[in-house]
């Protein structure tokens, strides 16, 4: 599972230049900064009261996106025609959003890439990633980017560990993958298009695409103890 079409289709996105043939999946993280100082900014929206802008100069906003008061960005970052960022999201630098993409209330996104209608929504962080194309994030998902060893992340690719040279990687979300509320993605998790995770899981290493993680625990449904009972019991009104 190492190929671009496992996770991405990059039709209609402008910056598909990141990715380069014979180059490593996750080569746009390593090389976006350099890709972000190539490009040439401009803002085609009024900027609402209660927007802050720092270094509105490397910032870019498409035609038609909403920008609710109390979004922070900050440059440099890219973002598409008509998407949508919620109070209180927080753009740190160097992050590229696509075309009709979201981010929601209390989300943070860092040093990442969200393809054309991706949603990272309320209260998620996102560090370091490359989110798909029509892919959701639920409330409270985290992209986690750093190990706590601090080690360089290593990824699975065809049954094999391999080094990124990175310290800091989060996930590769595929194309029209569902993550569910409150779950984690550990450093270097790629998760294949077209997958469906549920809520509350701890998500790590390759998943293949078209996926269904649900993490079904065993319950078991234990008896009443028999002195609560008698208790119960004895306060019943007759």
């Amino acid at each position: 599972m190492d190929t671009i079409e496992e996770y991405f289709s990059l039709s209609g996105f402008a910056h598909r230049a990141l990715w380069k043939e014979g180059e490593p999946l996750w080569a746009p993280l390593r090389d976006l900064n350099d890709y972000l100082k190539t490009q040439v900014f401009q803002i085609e929206i009024a900027i609402p009261r209660g927007v802050y802008l720092d270094r509105p100069d490397l910032i870019s906003i498409g035609k038609g996106t909403l920008i609710e008061p109390g979004v922070y960005i900050k440059g440099p970052c890219i973002i598409g025609k008509g998407s949508i960022l919620r109070h209180g999201a927080y753009l740190r630098d160097c992050v590229i959003c696509g075309d009709h993409s979201l981010i929601g209330h209390s989300a943070e996104v860092k040093h990442s890439i969200l393809l054309n209608g991706s949603s990272v929504t309320h209260f998620c962080y996102v560090g370091d990633s490359i989110i798909g194309s029509g892919a959701n994030l639920g409330a409270g998902v985290k992209c986690a980017n750093l190990r706590l060893d601090r080690k360089e992340i290593a990824v699975t690719l065809s049954g094999k560990r391999v080094k990124t040279g990175l310290k800091k990687f989060g996930a590769l979300v595929g194309d029209r993958v569902q993550i569910g509320c409150n779950s984690v993605l550990n450093p270097g998790t790629l998760v294949g298009k077209d997958t469906v995770s549920y809520p509350l899981l701890n998500l790590g290493g390759t998943i293949p695409q078209r996926s269904k993680m649900t993490g079904k625990q065993k319950v078991t449904r234990e008896t009443r103890h028999k002195p609560l009972l008698d208790l119960m019991d004895k306060a019943r009104v007759p």
